[in-house]
């Protein structure tokens, strides 16, 4: 039997991308599934489309507005309307990434790029022991990007954010303790945020695997993480090789 055989699992940013590919490995595993995330009908396609994939399945979806000054509160609600029944919380929700030239950075800005990225994820640390299971069975996931790792041009407002998710994913694990607490580092994705016509072919054939990640492929690592009662504190990256040039 799978570990998440009848366990319950939180994706927020599970409409779409990333969180989607979560959220079906989820279900394939046998875990009764929640996705969060801001478009309401969005999230009604993807439950539907769930549910048509794996009809024995349980999913529900939920829509909840991030982007708030009052995304606490929003959060809150979130948890609460799903119950203290949860084993897994898992954050995937992004929004495009602010490629600015220092020259264009303002204070607004640097708000703005951290909102989705490093104060939602922080917000939902405090809020999560209230409504994870007690116990290192449960966890919390949470996502950053390659940019933490490797710097690329017109990108210091971004790092700054993925590479503190490093420092925050270890801190929680210790706040948080026996709760677990890690943190995925994701390469390029094909997901929607690409646009209809994709990654572009000469990004793919320019990694070592002469490809970039999938959604499914990529939630191999959430679901490891999700499992591996071992792990806290831990990094997973998922990268096609991309740190290796």
């Amino acid at each position: 039997m799978s570990p998440l055989q009848n366990e319950t699992v939180l994706v927020i940013g599970g409409s779409s991308g990333i969180g989607f590919g979560v959220a079906e490995k989820a279900l394939i595993e046998g875990a009764r599934v929640h996705i969060a995330s801001s478009s309401a009908s969005r999230v009604q396609e993807s439950v539907a489309s769930l549910q048509q994939k794996y009809p024995g399945g349980q999913v529900t979806g939920h829509v909840i507005d991030l982007s708030s000054s009052e995304v606490e509160r929003h959060l809150e609600n979130l948890l609460s309307g799903i119950g203290s029944t949860l084993d897994h919380i898992v954050y995937t929700a992004g929004d495009p990434l602010p490629t600015l030239s220092i020259d264009q950075i303002d204070l607004e800005a640097i708000h703005r790029a951290g909102h989705i990225r490093f104060f939602v994820p922080l917000l939902l640390g405090k809020l999560a022991p209230r409504f994870l299971k007690a116990g290192y069975q449960s966890s919390l996931t949470l996502t950053t990007g390659a940019g933490s790792q490797k710097p690329f041009p017109n990108w210091s407002l971004i790092s700054g954010y993925l590479t503190g998710l490093h420092g925050l994913t270890r801190n929680l694990a210790l706040d948080l303790k026996p709760l677990r607490v890690n943190l995925v580092s994701l390469g390029i994705v094909k997901t929607p945020m690409w646009g209809s016509n994709g990654v572009p072919e000469n990004i793919q054939s320019s990694m070592p695997l002469g490809k970039v990640g999938t959604p499914l492929e990529v939630a191999e690592a959430y679901v490891y993480l999700m499992k591996d009662t071992n792990a806290t504190g831990s990094v997973v990256s998922t990268n096609s090789g991309s740190l290796l040039l």
